[in-house]
């Protein structure tokens, strides 16, 4: 179980929207490496890390507080958000990023998810981004047709690394995470699923490691760390406690 740290990137700051949207965002900071530093001093193994402008633009945005997010940690970073062909994607994993999120480029252009994974193997993972079951595309703003589900098998034999399954009804709102939803994804593919969307508690940590959901990889926590509804140091420390009892 590994717990991912947000940073969410709009205008160069931290923010955290509520249900993806963009009007609804809370600046928490202004200074993404010293957050990201934080993270990593705190004891997190991997940061999460969206570029909420590029989503929208289909193109990288906040290049810079990437890049100094990238600058300030030596743990991995997971980078999604506009990045939508196979020149970002290398440019990316050349400066240092070590896993690729393609979300709206997973519906659009699946052949490139299929290309970028023979050719960055381990490298990428796919973004399913959910509103009432179904894919959200372009900064969440359109929704699709296509179930989570569907999306997730159409990659069974592509070598991603993750899929990463938010909930958008949740987002940011601190309900907790939609368990029902992550598993079922989890259980229908042979990809490793990161829960996202809602993590409000050290009681979504605690249920994150129970035995049924041993099969996820992982969580994705943002505004519950930031308003300091969840403790990093506790999460953590219950997580290496659970480690060691396996």
């Amino acid at each position: 179980m590994i717990l991912f740290p947000a940073i969410d990137l709009k205008d160069g700051h931290c923010v955290r929207l509520e249900q993806g949207d963009m009007q609804r965002a809370t600046v928490f900071g202004t200074d993404p490496g010293a957050q990201a530093r934080a993270f990593a001093k705190e004891g997190f193994e991997y940061l999460h890390v969206v570029d909420l402008n590029g989503a929208f633009a289909g193109r990288a945005v906040n290049g810079d507080a990437v890049a100094a997010i990238l600058a300030a940690v030596n743990i991995p970073v997971q980078l999604g958000g506009g990045i939508r062909d196979l020149a970002a994607i290398e440019g990316w994993l050349a400066r240092g990023v070590t896993r690729i999120i393609l979300g709206s480029a997973a519906v659009s252009h699946p052949e490139l998810v299929r290309e970028a994974a023979r050719k960055f193997p381990g490298k990428v993972a796919v973004g399913i981004d959910a509103k009432g079951g179904k894919v959200a595309v372009h900064g969440w703003a359109d929704v699709t047709e296509t179930s989570a589900t569907e999306l997730g098998k159409r990659f069974e034999d592509a070598g991603v690394a993750a899929l990463i399954y938010t909930d958008i009804d949740r987002d940011g709102i601190l309900k907790g995470l939609n368990m029902e939803a992550t598993l079922a994804l989890a259980k229908a593919v042979s990809i490793p699923v990161i829960a996202s969307g809602g993590l409000a508690s050290l009681d979504d940590v605690k249920r994150m490691l129970e035995p049924d959901a041993a099969i996820l990889e992982g969580a994705i926590s943002g505004r519950a760390l930031y308003d300091g509804r969840l403790d990093g140091k506790e999460a953590l420390a219950l997580i290496r406690a659970a480690r060691k009892a396996a």
